[in-house]
Order: C-alpha cells, then sequence, then structure tokens
C-alpha cells in the first residue's frame, strides 16, 4: 500500500473518485488539468515556448545577471533535449514512411 496511513490512503482514493465522477480526466486529485491552449504537443511547441520564456528573463529588470545566467542555462539544456527529441521524431517518421513504401512494394 503507497499511504502508511490507512486513513490517508481512504481519503485520496475518496477523493480521487470524486473527481473521476465529476468527468476530471485527471489521473490524480492533486494535478489540475491544463486549459487546451498550454498543451504542448510536440518538441517545436516545447521550442516555441522556451524561447519566448528566455526572452521574459532577458527582459526582466528584477533579476540579477548571475540569477539570469543560471535561468538561461536551464532553459537551453531543455531545449536542447527538445530539439534532439524533435529530430529523432523526424527520423523515426521518414524510417516509417520508408519502410511503409517498402512493405506496399512488396505487396504488389
Amino acid at each position: 500500500m503507497p499511504f502508511a496511513d490507512v486513513e490517508k490512503a481512504r481519503g485520496y482514493q475518496r477523493e480521487y473518485r470524486r473527481t473521476r465522477r465529476a468527468g476530471d480526466p485527471c489521473t490524480t486529485p492533486g494535478t489540475s488539468p491544463i486549459p487546451v491552449a498550454f498543451r504542448l504537443q510536440t518538441a517545436q511547441d516545447v521550442i516555441d515556448l522556451l524561447q519566448e520564456q528566455v526572452a521574459l528573463v532577458r527582459a526582466s529588470e528584477e533579476a540579477g545577471a548571475l540569477e539570469k545566467a543560471r535561468a538561461i542555462g536551464f532553459l537551453a539544456g531543455v531545449a536542447l533535449k527538445a530539439i534532439e527529441a524533435g529530430n529523432l521524431a523526424a527520423r523515426i517518421e521518414s524510417l516509417e514512411h520508408v519502410l511503409k513504401a517498402r512493405t506496399e512494394g512488396e505487396r504488389k
């Protein structure tokens, strides 16, 4: 059992069932659903969001140079991972396309 306290587990399950009955597609009661406009679907969506956030960090007058450098460094690392994921997704799609063309060619 994930909860050591049985009452805490019952409370969690009660809240979980309540949110599911209400039609909330969220998997846990502790998380709130994200509006559709803010959902990230592709690596490019993540990159666009990161570009926006980097611009906001750079424009911030409240943060010092060191804080900005740390934030931008972190965001750059995340952006690199998103770029790599996007490149991998494109490569997989092209491989799938080639394999699909081959199997269709063999059937004919």
